[in-house]
């Protein structure tokens, strides 16, 4: 899980980019980068850290152009260097003439580089943005496919998730897996400028005039004449039928103010409390928390559902990043004491229901639980808004290996035990089917190991 921004046809685009990228900075807070272009060749500057430090006035100032892409990393694939950071470009004798950044992992990865490197392809990075372009830049340069065909081939080839934005000269072309993995939407501010990001939360601060879904296998090219769609049947590429749009992303990644998938996060995440809370008649506790933040609306659904008092039990400092998507295990405990604190005297004797939306590694909630219980609850009990998460995920969500997720190695009852708390209950796959409109367009393999794609 990464963010993605593109931006054409605007006189500052660096710093429209800034903005989106600040955005979505909850989808990745590893490193960033901006590749800017006025039509001849690219500037880049992409660092490790967050976009506030990386892209300040003097930065932006170094980065003229009306054309820029940009990305935030959460890193999947690839270690934590400024060598698997993005956005990429490639460099002929001309200088930089192609720059991309995308969002999501190539499964055949292995397969694809090798067969680049076996035409004299050299790689500076284990990052799937990297195969992308490299793949898409020897096809159009040395077997002198034009873009579209280079793309069309891409999407051939390519098994897996990439939501991507491609610049080259003065043009840019955005384009979706056919399976709409990962989010993606764009739209064209005030004054004419087209612009590409991950969530509409990042399209907004760009106060757009409108805005639309990027659809399954969609090719869109920009230049100086405009937009234009490119016809393009997903089904010519897929192996299933339906879409896969990542279940998790409504779940946990995505900002609750985003639309994507054809839904407002807000509402799914409510929904869920809806359904949590449907399954809980015999409980009489005295409050519902939620663990900040992607939690709250699913406990205020509960809430609602329940008629338990809604409460911000737990606080969370907002300058501390996201937990789960922190790259070593290390420091994602030593953020947990960080990142949260209690109310002050509001636990003393209190039996809580305590919301959240996922269970993966456990490390994190069990220090949760453990501060609670050091403030005098009297009772905690523990919902998931998810399934038990039981599988990796190959499509772009930080889970390589099943031995990291505790539900694949303890029954429900052992991790209610380890988390030491009152009970736990998970949603189940079916539940949160009831959640969204088109239950049979998501992919639920991080809960029932069936993957779409292999």
């Amino acid at each position: 899980m990464c963010g993605i921004i593109g931006v054409y046809g605007h006189e500052r685009a660096a710093e429209l980019a800034t903005l989106g990228l600040f955005a979505e900075q909850h989808r990745g807070q590893e490193s960033c980068g901006i590749a800017v272009s006025s039509g001849k060749g690219f500037r880049l500057r992409k660092k490790m850290g967050l976009v506030k430090f990386v892209f300040n006035a003097d930065a932006l100032e170094k980065l003229p152009g009306n054309i820029a892409i940009g990305h935030v990393r959460y890193p999947t694939r690839g270690t934590s260097t400024e060598y698997n950071s993005q956005p990429h470009v490639v460099e002929t004798l001309a200088g930089p003439i192609f720059a991309l950044a995308s969002n999501g992992d190539i499964v055949n990865y292995d397969e694809i580089r090798t067969m680049l490197e076996e035409k004299d392809v050299h790689f500076i990075s284990g990052n799937d943005g990297e195969l992308l372009l490299k793949y898409l830049a020897y096809k159009m340069e040395i077997e002198k496919l034009d873009w579209l065909d280079a793309v069309r081939s891409l999407m051939r080839e390519f098994k897996g998730a990439y939501s991507t934005v491609f610049s080259f000269r003065d043009e840019m072309v955005i384009f979706r897996d056919p399976y709409a993995f990962r989010p993606m939407v764009y739209g064209q501010t005030q004054d004419g400028a087209f612009i590409v990001a991950s969530e509409s939360c990042a399209l907004d601060i760009m106060k757009p005039v409108w805005k639309k879904e990027m659809k399954p296998a969609g090719i869109i090219h920009i230049d100086n004449n405009g937009y234009r769609e490119i016809d393009n049947d997903p089904c010519e590429y897929r192996t299933v039928k339906d879409d896969q749009h990542c279940i998790f992303e409504h779940i946990y990644f995505s900002r609750p103010d985003s639309f994507q998938f054809g839904e407002n996060v807000y509402a799914v995440r409510e929904r869920i409390g809806v359904m949590l809370a449907k399954g809980d008649k015999d409980l009489n506790p005295d409050f519902v928390i939620p663990v900040p933040d992607s939690a709250n609306s699913m406990a205020l659904g509960y809430a609602k559902e329940s008629g338990v008092r809604y409460e911000m039990g737990l606080i969370r400092n907002h300058y501390v990043g996201r937990t789960f998507i922190k790259p070593q295990q290390t420091v994602r405990d030593e953020s947990v004491s960080q990142k949260f604190n209690t109310l002050p005297n509001f636990f003393e004797g209190k039996r809580i229901v305590m919301v959240d939306d996922s269970i993966v590694r456990g490390t994190t909630l069990r220090k949760i639980v453990g501060l609670i219980q050091s403030q005098g609850a009297k009772e905690v009990h523990l919902r998931i808004g998810s399934p038990p998460v039981m599988n990796s995920c190959y499509y772009g969500i930080d889970t390589p290996t099943k031995e990291e997720l505790i539900a694949n190695r303890k029954s429900t009852k052992e991790i209610e035990e380890y988390l030491n708390v009152d009970s736990l209950r998970y949603l189940s796959i079916d539940e949160l089917r009831q959640t969204v409109n088109a239950p049979e367009s998501y992919c639920y393999a991080c809960f029932n190991g069936r993957y779409p794609i292999q």
